[in-house]
């Protein structure tokens, strides 16, 4: 049956339709948020997937072009792979939904949200996340929400709620709040090196708001929503379980116990194997649950240690950072580059500087068009000692290049300040946890050391979170088993001015303003102490000069109207000055130009000839000219590219000329001095002779 529900955010009106559209999916809503509109749908399979060990659940944010009224402009004219923008925006969908969900649940789900239609001071992801939380709550899948989203902006000290197309532009933040109606599930954002005071603040803000969304969709559900299904529960067998942890438990306390990932791995295959010798005859066919058991018992052991002993599994204080080490300059063609090194998680990253041309060009549904600096993060599989071939990145690769990215973003300098496109590339080396943050001080090392004059150095760390009950407790610099058992992975970036950005994932029903509080404390004194002690030696300030391999960029300004001369007919003149120098040349629509050169005489060159062209010559002025073309009454000199003036047979020299030819012949460089310039604009010269100022 088709009903509709009515709500306000930020002061704009929010509509939710339902029965209408995909009937057929477990629950299904439309959202209208001003002009834009999103379809979600959740649907979920009859019988949950045989042979796998955890929740399969899928989320995908689909940008349609026709939604902003554009058509692709593949070969194909449809819409190929999700774009990095839609699989960050799926990512922040997936999030907060993920925890809330129950554990032992193994039935395929499949959230589905599509974009299509886009009123850009109506955010389409915000439209999309309350989209999903509703045809959840609505639908027969068993969830333990609602949760809801918003997103949160500070202009001029102000903080905004879901902010419009002009607010964002000037916003000094850019972060989107997931919450249940008593715990904040998700944090995504990015900053201008915002004080933890204030964005703590924008936090909790954002979830007055959204406790009034979760009301909304508890209204929903209340009318018209499903009964939950049953489902096979896939928890571990209490007799198996408790079998495995009376024999083995000793046995993973001391294969656990050691700061070496590669020796707790052989450690933990021996007791592995024991377990199967022990136990493969009396639970045979049942060796996905005699894992799952194993898995459940480290993760016992880890957490006992860590709320009973306030012991960690290497050894290390609560507080205590893994051993850091800093590099700068390990690869001597590249334009710069940098490793970080925290514990057994190492990162090298490598600066590279381009034309402006060189700019990532984006076809999406927002108002972005280009961006110019860029930042790619690559995880092989050997980081973490395993043999899988490499496919590109995936979802989490695409989203830990671009928190990278977002931390970097607020210290790169201007186009103006510096005309260079920047490409970063972070090659995980070896990795046992918070990768992402290493790649983001790496990062600051290679622009450091490649000259990028970044107006701050940036670095990150991460909290972890064990809870029980009323009990919890973080830990500073989580490494890769304290991720994997525990229950949250808090990462924050920033300078020594504020936070940058933000990334919190979690695996419990959500976070409360203390233990948020608190992971601000720690993280901004441990970047301190990381940005001081570490990274800050490795290299004190940026390099004065570039890589002698980096290009030389010259730039300036010419009058818009005369690009079309500085290009030429079909391009001719613009190519030929790529030709004759070597050079790339990048001109925008508003007559700024760039020049991209191998060394500065070529670039001085093609900066010449541009100057040259654009140039309108004056009378008076004296020029070296080429003749170009003679006549009966004179000669064609070109003083400057694509600009001839005449030179009267009577003033090519101081005796009477009969004939052109016997004073000068095409290819000739002369003196010449602009008489006049016509009301045609047509350019009258005179000759001038070595001993003479002119004819």
């Amino acid at each position: 049956m088709f009903k509709t529900f009515e709500t306000t955010l930020s002061g704009r009106k929010v509509v939710v339709e339902t029965g209408k559209m995909a009937g057929l999916a477990n629950g299904s809503a439309l959202v209208r948020f001003g002009d834009t509109v999103v379809l979600a749908t959740a649907t979920a399979s009859a019988k949950p997937r045989e042979g796998v060990d955890f929740f399969p659940l899928s989320v995908d944010y689909e940008e349609k072009l026709y939604s902003v009224g554009k058509i692709p402009g593949s070969f194909q004219k449809r819409e190929g792979k999700p774009s990095e923008k839609a699989i960050l925006a799926s990512r922040c969908i997936d999030r907060p939904l993920r925890p809330l969900f129950p554990k032992d649940l193994r039935n395929d789900v499949s959230i589905v949200t599509t974009v299509m239609s886009v009123d850009q001071d109506n955010s389409p992801e915000i439209a999309a996340m309350l989209g999903a939380a509703i045809a959840i709550q609505i639908s027969d899948i068993p969830f333990n929400g609602p949760v809801a989203s918003v997103a949160v902006g500070l202009v001029d000290g102000e903080i905004i709620i879901n902010p419009n197309q002009q607010q964002r532009e000037k916003s000094a933040l850019t972060l989107t709040v997931a919450a249940s109606e008593e715990k904040i599930v998700m944090i995504e954002a990015g900053a201008k090196e915002v004080p933890d005071a204030v964005m703590l603040e924008a936090i909790l803000k954002a979830h007055e708001v959204i406790k009034e969304l979760c009301k909304f969709i508890i209204e929903i559900g209340n009318e018209i929503g499903k009964p939950k299904f049953e489902y096979a529960s896939c928890e571990v067998d209490a007799e198996l379980y408790n079998d495995i942890k009376d024999f083995a438990i000793e046995k993973v306390r001391a294969a656990m116990d050691t700061n070496d990932k590669t020796v707790r791995d052989a450690r933990m295959q021996v007791v592995e194997d024991e377990i199967a010798a022990e136990f493969g005859e009396k639970y045979e066919g049942r060796e996905g649950e005699i894992a799952e058991a194993i898995y459940k018992l480290q993760k016992y052991v880890v957490r006992r240690w860590l709320l009973d002993d306030g012991k960690r599994v290497d050894g290390r204080g609560i507080n205590e950072i893994r051993p850091l080490a800093a590099e700068v300059g390990l690869l001597p063609r590249t334009h710069g580059s940098g490793m970080f090194t925290r514990g057994q998680t190492q990162v090298l990253t490598i600066a590279t500087l381009g034309a402006i041309g060189d700019a990532q060009k984006l076809d999406g549904i927002d108002t972005d068009e280009s961006k110019r600096y860029i930042h790619h993060y690559n995880f092989p599989s050997y980081s973490v000692g395993e043999t899988k071939p490499s496919r590109g990145p995936g979802r989490r690769e695409i989203g830990h290049g671009a928190l990278a990215e977002k931390a970097l973003e607020p210290v790169i300098p201007s186009e103006e300040e510096f005309p260079y496109a920047i490409r970063l590339v972070s090659e995980v080396l070896s990795s046992n946890g918070s990768t992402s943050q290493g790649a983001i001080c790496g990062s600051t090392l290679a622009l450091m050391d490649a000259g990028v004059p970044i107006k701050e150095p940036v670095a990150g760390i991460s909290v972890g979170l064990i809870t029980e009950a009323d009990r919890w407790m973080t830990m500073l610099d989580i490494q890769g088993v304290e991720d994997f058992f525990g229950d949250m992975d808090f990462k924050v970036a920033g300078t020594k001015n504020g936070i940058t950005a933000i990334q919190v994932d979690i695996k419990i029903d959500g976070l409360t303003p203390e233990i948020i509080a608190e992971a601000f404390d720690k993280t901004r004194k441990a970047r301190f102490y990381i940005l001081d002690e570490i990274m800050l030696k490795a290299i004190p300030e940026v390099r004065e000069e570039l890589s002698p391999y980096a290009p030389k960029m010259i730039s300036f300004t010419i009058d818009p109207e005369k690009i079309r001369d500085v290009i030429g007919s079909g391009g001719k003149t613009i190519q030929k000055i790529i030709a004759d120098t070597g050079v790339k040349i990048d001109i925008e629509d508003d007559g700024r130009v760039f020049i991209a050169a191998v060394d500065s005489a070529s670039g001085d060159k093609a900066k010449q000839i541009i100057e040259g062209i654009v140039k309108e010559p004056q009378p008076g002025e004296i020029y070296e000219g080429t003749v170009v073309r003679t006549t009966t009454f004179g000669a064609f000199v070109e003083i400057l590219p694509g600009k001839d003036g005449l030179v009267h047979i009577s003033k090519l020299d101081s005796k009477r000329v009969e004939k052109v030819e016997d004073v000068v012949l095409i290819g000739d460089v002369i003196k010449v001095k602009v008489l006049e310039i016509d009301k045609m604009g047509r350019i009258n010269l005179a000759r001038i002779l070595p001993e003479k100022e002119e004819i």
